[in-house]
């Protein structure tokens, strides 16, 4: 890409998400264009009080303009009981951040996290939380390509879609 081609993107501002999880949560934050999702180091849980406040703290620290937190919905798309947990927090969450918050649905996202650290050849048992946050990687990173093939959509007819 071009430097030019900068200002045909919109700034979207950036999404952190969490891979919620009941002892760590992932963490990754997008880019400012809203295209590539970096992880951040995981959350180990304490009480629900000190970990809205770390997220708070991280939302302002990267000048988040949205969070998604992982809606674990079973496979067949019912919900569950950590399901209904994932939502209350992100309730809290939105509540205490003052920033939109959405569920995202995570099936499938630890594993696709299992495979990609088993054929990197990641040692998950030296490394706590490193699962979490490459779910989270995932997570966000299927948001962000969703989003971006809206916008893709949305065009106005005769756009090109690489300028």
């Amino acid at each position: 890409m071009m430097a030019e081609d900068l200002g045909t993107f919109e700034a979207t501002g950036r999404t952190l998400a969490i891979d919620f999880g009941s002892v760590r949560m992932g963490l990754a934050v997008s880019d400012g264009l809203g295209l590539t999702a970096q992880g951040l180091p995981t959350l180990d849980r304490t009480t629900n009080e000190s970990d809205l406040g770390r997220i708070e703290q991280v939302a302002a620290d990267y000048a988040v303009v949205r969070i998604i937190v992982g809606h674990p919905i079973s496979h067949s798309g019912e919900e569950t009981k950590m399901s209904r947990r994932a939502a209350r927090f992100a309730e809290q969450v939105r509540a205490r951040v003052g920033l939109p918050v959405e569920l995202w649905d995570e099936r499938l996202t630890s594993l696709e996290a299992d495979r990609f650290l088993r054929e990197s050849g990641a040692d998950r048992r030296k490394q706590p939380g490193l699962r979490d946050r490459v779910a989270a990687q995932i997570l966000l990173q299927s948001y962000l390509d969703r989003r971006a093939r809206e916008r893709a959509h949305t065009q106005p007819t005769g756009a090109r879609a690489d300028s």
